[in-house]
């Protein structure tokens, strides 16, 4: 009973642009239960407030537990400090700049807590995945864009205005082409699942390659292992692409581990191996022989776990 105060039952959810996915964890930091449930965001956040906790009560009843917190995460921008979900642009215009940690706290009558997802999934890896043990860490997204969540001494690093981590859009070739924000030759424009296809499809013969499917990230992995080599060839230029990125952070911040993860981080060594092999390219060898670059080792379950570490934080602090 003593170990059971301590550390209380919490809940961990990821609030999505599609779906909201809802982890039960126990007191050894453990997944016991889940749900998924689609977002529907034009309903608007009461409405997802309200199923939100039918969940939680359904997850409760299963394990026989009871909850003392919930730890929710969203897509940016968010408020954490105040718990309000600002303006995503990928939540319907309902969910702008509204309270969405009190919504939930009201309906559940328990404490609740509120952070950006990547941060949330890096303080997953942190404390549970592939940054255990490590004093520093930088948890960088590789999807449809590209992200860090920073954290040093153990802390996350927010910066100032909490903008901290928008390393897809750090600059790695000025005489090239905007990206998405109008940043040339940055980061994303290499490495996201977008720009693996784009820098995919401008090589010369890989428009012939099935043309009657979509040609999507997941596509582009698969045919690079199967030795296609337009495919081969973006991957190599998307693992250069990352060790700069890297090396710069290394260099700027002296961290030591790199986490990947998100959608792209599935293709693995196909990513990780050209990155690892470009590093000391990009930074002194004193600085890059320490570097390590590794793959998430929780992927979706990253974020409900780092939701669940604050929410048992702030229980307990």
């Amino acid at each position: 009973m003593t170990t059971l105060m301590k550390m209380p039952w919490v809940i961990g959810a990821d609030l999505g642009a599609t779906k909201i996915a809802l982890g039960l964890i126990n007191p050894d930091d453990k997944i016991v239960a889940s749900r998924r449930i689609p977002t529907e965001s034009h309903l608007g956040p009461a409405d997802a407030v309200q199923r939100m906790t039918q969940v939680v009560r359904e997850l409760e009843a299963e394990a026989g537990a009871k909850t003392a917190a919930l730890g929710v995460c969203s897509p940016g921008p968010v408020d954490h400090v105040d718990g309000f979900i600002i303006d995503p642009p990928n939540l319907h215009t309902s969910w702008h700049h509204q309270p969405f940690r009190q919504m939930l706290a009201d309906a559940l009558h328990i404490p609740v807590t509120l952070e950006h997802d990547a941060k949330a999934a890096g303080l997953g890896e942190f404390h549970f995945g592939a940054g255990r043990g490590a004093c520093d860490m930088a948890f960088i997204i590789v999807g449809t864009g590209v992200g860090a969540a920073i954290i040093l001494d153990g802390q996350l690093y927010r910066g100032r205005h909490n903008s901290a981590g928008e390393v897809g859009h750090i600059t790695i070739n000025r005489f090239d082409r905007p990206g998405t924000s109008g940043v040339p030759g940055n980061v994303e424009s290499y490495i996201s699942g977008p720009a693996l296809v784009a820098n995919y499809l401008n090589r010369e013969g890989a428009k012939r390659v099935r043309q009657d499917m979509p040609i999507n990230g997941e596509l582009i992995t698969q045919l690079a292992q199967q030795g296609d080599p337009n495919a081969l060839a973006v991957f190599a230029d998307a693992g250069d692409a990352l060790a700069a990125c890297v090396a710069t952070m290394a260099m700027t911040m002296d961290i030591d581990l790199f986490v990947i993860g998100a959608s792209v981080s599935k293709a693995g060594d196909l990513l990780l191996t050209p990155a690892r092999a470009a590093i000391h390219k990009y930074g002194f060898r004193s600085v890059t022989e320490r570097i390590r670059i590794e793959v998430t080792q929780l992927h979706d379950s990253g974020a409900i776990l780092g939701c669940g570490w604050q929410a048992r934080i702030t229980h307990n602090s």
